[in-house]
């Protein structure tokens, strides 16, 4: 029996129960896992049946369970599941086999009486049989004639039955007199408080099932098996059917757990225009799209829940894998190519303001399979799509959502949940079909522009600027693709996304898993400065712009937080998505960052690095630029000597750390190198300030024991951070102990490829890959201290990790040799970036 010759209503329940954060899948035993047979102790369970629970057993967050009317001594011994399936016995009497040992001298003495008692009555009547259980004992009449069976069920239920302290449960040809509670039911909620089951289902055919069906609500799901009255929301014929609900959940359950087949992080490509993002599968899924801004909810977060949680698809109608991945040149234009077929992707350059304009353009000679599935707000709103003359609009979402699709046929499907548009198209030779996702409006009119001049001024506006740059000869198409990565990530109001996704984990299968669709004052500086780096100053500028705007809002920067929304207003709470089960089972999955509330002291020294490299570039220092530099300074001359959480943000109490020192020893510096260059007054305690942290860091931050600068005065950890005493200036490469602290930083944090930022417990369970920006610290470092060849090979290895398309990640793990984390990374385009201008030298 498959899948499809189950009801079509029960198959889109399944869909949903599978749907749910912590599942409780829970059956019956005798006619339901096995068979109804003459003889109760050759019921066998059916094969599939046992695999379905063991499999589901196996998932996380997924508990199965047998609720049973036999003893479970002998549910267990006849069986044989695997102790992974949890077995309750005696219709919920029994969670253990020590069962028996609990009951109290009345109940053993009332068990004992009842035992005599029955052996009695049943001894002259054929075919009836007691079950001796450890708290019950269950008279069973199927093997006796009808009229027989009958006369000695009333025979029990008229006296037994009647005694004080003894519970009837009656069922299918048998009466189970207990003389403890028994009840299905209640078995079922103790198990669900024990998992913390958000949503339950039980599968029964017996009428004492009907207590476990009576205590479902919700999300949950009750399914009884074959005929007479219940109170389960559906029905189905016999045990095999049961094995093919299993099997259908198991299904359903796996993919949205872990997707069908999540895509290595590094081979995702992004889209970009000055306002929005996406990322796009090597075969040509949007499953990546966040609306109106990449720090609003999501339209198609694939990436994180698989297909159900949305996504648009096109490929071709025969399938066949994609021939190869490519951005057009100089562009962020991508082309899926197939042996027949191609499709172009870009996002529209000049959108109106909270618009999100997506065009796909699909050529080739050969039929292509389209799948369109919005899942608005991560998927916790159900929309309807409604098929119009031009094409598709969305309904039921706060923000309008129009496909603008005409000539093309649409069917649209329901799960129960959400619906689906699918549809076959035929381009032509020189017949493109073109498909534009517009959100943010309900207008499905045709466009005032043609397809091809918005294609070319999406092309126009990356080239153009790419042109501009001064790239170095070293890896310079990488270098070309890292800088429009970087460009990606810069939005529209100033601010620059430290990357484009939320919750990719660095560790698969944990809970390392952060949202980085923010701006951070660090990370948005550092980028900036790449950029300046190649010649590009509009980004910088308008970062500082933004800057200024927020720094409008507080009293001081001293209160500035470490990270904002792309509009510069503070992070809400950080919250968990639930309802997603992560990439690869990745979770949770966060929206918002709990860092947002920590103090980082190391934030002011990248931003006054940019100004003093934008000024030496422009020629001048603005008065605003300067004024922001004088109140950075102030506060750290009020807070330089403060424990912080440091770079990393770690969760623990704050330390005071090397890395949060010098960058207070930069932000003075850099200061007092812009005023004695631009005749600017200063104040005069900057220079004593700035000898005391320097001196304050190379007295409590170098380690004799470890012979090394470590991550905090406190410890003997190292920390790759702690790299930049040398490479801020602070010390000389010369100095002995910085180059102890490369060679300590290289045996402890670096392994093969790969460098990690710490090895020390930071809090949190799991592990982490390494930091491609650790790498390039390392590469740096390697240069500074004469050893240019060490350089060179890391650099290699940094290069070799990027994706087909020139993306990299956030990390990477050497042993497993996989990329993890957030992606595309700022953090890591700009760390190789810096090492190819300097290895270029």
């Amino acid at each position: 029996m498959t899948a499809e010759a189950l009801p079509a209503e029960l198959r889109r329940a399944i869909v949903q129960a599978a749907r749910t954060p912590r599942l409780l899948i829970a059956c019956d035993y005798d006619g339901t896992l096995a068979p109804i047979v003459e003889n109760p102790d050759q019921a066998r369970p059916l094969p599939e049946s046992v695999h379905a629970l063991r499999s589901l057993a196996a998932l996380p967050t997924t508990t199965t369970a047998v609720i049973s009317g036999r003893a479970l001594r002998d549910l267990a011994t006849l069986s044989r599941l695997p102790a992974e399936v949890h077995l309750v016995g005696s219709h919920g009497s029994e969670f253990d086999v020590g069962f028996v040992h609990k009951l109290d001298a009345d109940a053993t003495a009332l068990l004992t009486r009842l035992k005599k008692h029955l052996e009695a009555t049943t001894r002259d009547y054929e075919g009836v049989h007691l079950e001796i259980k450890p708290a019950s004992i269950a008279v069973h009449v199927r093997r006796s004639e009808p009229e027989v069976a009958e006369q000695v069920m009333e025979l029990v239920r008229a006296d037994p039955a009647t005694w004080d302290g003894v519970e009837l449960t009656e069922g299918k040809a048998v009466l189970e007199l207990a003389v403890v509670q028994t009840d299905k039911g209640n078995a079922l909620d103790v198990l669900r408080h024990q998992v913390g089951a958000t949503a339950a289902l039980f599968i029964g055919d017996d009428v004492t099932d009907e207590k476990a069906f009576r205590r479902l609500q919700g999300p949950d799901l009750g399914i009884k098996v074959g005929p007479g009255e219940t109170a389960a929301n559906y029905r189905i014929d016999d045990t095999p059917a049961v094995a093919t609900v299993l099997a259908l959940l198991l299904e359903e359950r796996r993919t949205w757990l872990f997707g069908e087949q999540a895509v290595p992080i590094e081979r995702l490509t992004m889209l970009a225009n000055d306002r929005s993002v996406a990322l796009l599968t090597p075969d040509a899924r949007i499953n990546w799209l966040c609306h109106p801004e990449p720090d609003s909810a999501a339209v198609f977060a694939d990436l994180l829940g698989g297909p159900g949680a949305g996504h648009f698809s096109v490929k071709p109608e025969r399938n066949g894998l994609p021939l190869g991945q490519r951005y057009l040149p100089g562009t962020m234009t991508v082309e899926t190519r197939w042996s027949r077929l191609l499709v172009t992707d870009y996002l529209h350059q000049d959108c109106e303001l909270h618009r999100t304009d997506l065009t796909r353009l699909i050529s080739g000679t050969t039929s292509a399979a389209v799948e369109f599935a919005p899942r608005p707000e991560f998927g916790q709103v159900q929309v309807r799509l409604v098929r119009e003359e031009n094409g598709l609009r969305v309904l039921g979402t706060s923000d309008p959502i129009v496909l603008f699709s005409p000539g093309v046929e649409w069917e649209v499907h329901t799960d129960g949940i959400h619906e689906t548009a699918r549809a076959v198209v035929h381009p032509g030779p020189d017949q493109p079909v073109v498909l534009e996702l517009r959100c943010g409006t309900d207008d499905l009119s045709p466009s005032e522009t043609p397809e091809v001049a918005r294609r070319d001024r999406s092309s126009r506006h990356w080239s153009e600027w790419l042109h501009s740059l001064e790239l170095p000869p070293l890896q310079r198409e990488l270098v070309g693709r890292s800088a429009l990565t970087l460009r990606g990530l810069c939005h529209e109001t100033g601010a620059i996304l430290a990357a484009a996704t939320t919750s990719l984990p660095e560790e698969i299968g944990g809970v390392r898993n952060w949202d980085y669709r923010y701006c951070w004052i660090r990370d948005a500086a550092l980028t900036a400065q790449a950029l300046v780096s190649l010649g590009s100053l509009v980004e910088a500028e308008a970062y500082l712009a933004w800057l200024h705007r927020v720094l409008d809002t507080l009293p001081g920067p001293e209160r500035l937080h470490p990270l904002y929304t792309l509009y510069g207003t503070t992070l809400g709470p950080e919250a968990v998505i639930d309802t997603l089960p992560g990439y690869a089972g990745s979770r949770p999955v966060r929206v918002g960052n709990l860092a947002n509330q920590q103090v980082q002291l190391d934030v002011f020294g990248p931003v006054v690095d940019l100004v003093v490299q934008l000024t030496e570039v422009r020629g001048k220092l603005t008065d605003d630029d300067w004024n922001m530099v004088k109140s950075m300074a102030e506060a750290v001359s009020r807070r330089w000597n403060e424990p912080d959480h440091g770079i990393w943000e770690e969760r623990h109490a704050p330390r005071h750390r090397v890395y949060s020192r010098v960058q207070c020893w930069v932000t003075l510096d850099r200061a007092i190198t812009l005023a004695e260059k631009h005749d600017r007054e200063l104040d005069p305690s900057w220079w004593a300030l700035r000898a005391e942290i320097a001196d304050d860091v190379l007295k409590h931050g170098w380690n004799e024991e470890v012979q090394s600068f470590t991550t905090a005065y406190d410890g003997t950890d190292l920390d790759a951070a702690t790299l930049h005493i040398g490479l801020s200036g602070l010390i000389e490469p010369t100095d002995e102990r910085f180059q102890a602290t490369v060679t300590a930083t290289e045996a402890e944090l670096r392994s093969g490829s790969t460098v990690y930022r710490y090895k020390r417990d930071d809090g949190l369970p799991g592990t982490e890959g390494g930091w491609h920006v650790c790498a390039a610290w390392m590469i740096e470092s390697y240069l500074l201290t004469g050893r240019r060849t060490e350089a060179e090979e890391l650099f290699q290895q940094l290069v070799d990790a990027a994706g087909p398309t020139g993306l990299l990640p956030e990390e990477y793990d050497p042993i497993a040799e996989r990329s993890l984390g957030n992606h595309p990374q700022a953090y890591s385009h700009l760390g190789l970036i810096r090492c190819a201008r300097l290895l270029s030298a």
